[in-house]
């Protein structure tokens, strides 16, 4: 197993108000094998969506995070489609739009 940051995520967070000089930033790193980290929702609100965009995508869980849930991709997909060593299925299952 590799050390050091090739073997973490880097989790950022940035937020900031009108003005421009606010802005406070967060970062966390987390293990590839088992990507945990604590959620910020309860903190800020708005980071409900980035929170489980980044779960469905890369698959970083949030701990405490109220609605975890796929939102793109639909809840039996297998993988995380933004990682490099995801494997591209070669079938899609075509969903009923209604």
């Amino acid at each position: 197993m590799q050390q050091g940051w090739l073997s973490n995520w880097l989790v950022k967070h940035e937020y900031g108000t009108d003005r421009k000089e606010e802005v406070c930033c967060i970062k966390v790193f987390a293990q590839k094998d088992n990507p945990r980290i604590p959620s910020v929702f309860w903190i800020w609100r708005s980071a409900d969506f980035q929170e489980r965009e980044s779960y469905d995508m890369v698959g970083i869980s949030y701990d405490n995070h109220p609605r975890l849930k796929r939102i793109p991709m639909p809840e039996s997909w297998i993988g995380w489609p933004l990682r490099k060593d995801y494997i591209t299925p070669n079938f899609y299952e075509i969903q009923d739009a209604h």
